[in-house]
């Protein structure tokens, strides 16, 4: 089928097959692709809104025995450079964050083999205590994998229970890369299948937990590795829907690019045209997911306003803090001032959300602002 045809038959409200996918990758119409992708986009989105969360990542821990090549972030057990934060440390950020109208906490570090299970549920239960407005979007799967294997023989599902009750609200989608383990052995070969981040997807949303999926690009995978991530994510999310959990699933979908500076892996980064195209064609396949993020701490400011035009409905968090991605030597870093900006370049009207994407306040042109009455946690 030609591109044309595939991008009519989505437009349509047909589904993509894995073929059409990877038709879409091979091909170089970035700007047709676009158009569909934002065409898609409206429909889930009819308002000319662009939300953002104002959000802290604190990286708890460096220490890892994953050791993935293209990670600039961790250090090995036993390292004079690895560290794990005091308790009093991580509550004061999260302080921090509260006082500039932050409602997110973005927790990840290494798998660190010396921390107990233990560790994770008095931190969390520590965390609600003090703070039980916020909300813990934290942990990766090979986090929470290595929690299982800390855990003196609980399950994986036991594992994950018990730190949503101690205070996990969410899950984030890192440590996905690509999910075929083609290229997983070859980038990161202890850090599990593509079935083992999936596993915990899965169980997460089960139990009523939502979640958020992510692909990173540039390690040197084939198109259909590409196009068979995110088939796996829109197979999830069916299962998901389909048995009526709770959860919502995948609240969002976030691409970005590989960052190899150093690292252990030396690539020549991916064009922000081919992340451009990998955003389109996400939105494109991922029919039933309804938001996603813009990247702009791997791509910058400037592409994450263009990311606008190509499917995306958000622009993600204010990070105030961040490393594992400024360790590869990626350090763009934006402030609420020049989020409302970029967004207003693009056309948009600015509104912080909350982790759930529903809408806390609407930034308007004369700097009015529509406080909208949201539950908290």
């Amino acid at each position: 089928m030609t591109i044309d045809g595939i991008l009519n038959k989505a437009l349509q409200g047909q589904r993509l097959t894995l073929e059409d996918t990877i038709t879409l990758f091979e091909s170089d119409q970035i700007e047709k692709m676009g158009h569909a992708a934002n065409q898609i986009m409206l429909r889930h989105h009819p308002e000319p809104i662009t939300t953002f969360v104002v959000g802290r990542n604190i990286n708890y821990t460096n220490v890892c025995d994953v050791y993935c090549r293209f990670c600039a972030f961790y250090r090995k057990p036993g390292s004079p450079e690895g560290y794990v934060l005091p308790d009093e440390l991580i509550f004061s950020k999260i302080q921090e964050t509260i006082d500039v109208g932050g409602t997110e906490i973005l927790m990840q570090g290494g798998t660190n083999p010396n921390l107990k299970f233990s560790y994770y549920t008095d931190l969390l239960r520590g965390i609600k205590q003090r703070f039980p407005e916020i909300t813990m979007h934290s942990f990766s799967p090979a986090e929470i994998h290595k929690m299982k294997d800390v855990s003196d023989g609980l399950s994986l599902e036991e594992v994950i229970r018990q730190i949503h009750v101690a205070g996990l609200d969410s899950l984030p989608g890192g440590g996905a890369e690509i999910l075929d383990d083609r290229t997983r052995r070859k980038i990161s070969r202890l850090k599990g299948s593509w079935t083992d981040w999936m596993d915990v997807m899965k169980i997460a949303h089960r139990i009523g937990m939502n979640t958020t999926a992510t692909m990173v690009i540039g390690f040197g995978e084939e198109m259909e590795e590409r196009a068979l991530h995110l088939h796996r994510v829109r197979d999830a999310q069916d299962e998901c829907m389909a048995n009526g959990y709770d959860s919502k699933g995948f609240l969002a979908f976030i691409p970005w690019t590989f960052q190899p500076d150093n690292t252990n892996m030396k690539r020549e980064k991916a064009t922000p045209e081919e992340y451009l195209k990998t955003l389109a064609i996400s939105r494109i396949t991922l029919d039933n997911i309804a938001n996603f993020q813009s990247s702009w701490v791997t791509m910058g400011p400037e592409v994450g306003k263009l990311s606008l035009s190509y499917g995306c409905n958000d622009f993600g968090s204010t990070m105030i803090e961040e490393n594992v991605v400024s360790a590869a030597g990626t350090t763009h870093k934006v402030n609420i001032e020049l989020i409302l900006k970029l967004i207003r370049e693009a056309g948009k009207v600015p509104a912080q959300r909350n982790t759930r994407y529903e809408i806390l306040k609407t930034y308007y042109e004369n700097d009015s602002v529509k406080q909208d009455f949201v539950m908290q946690n």
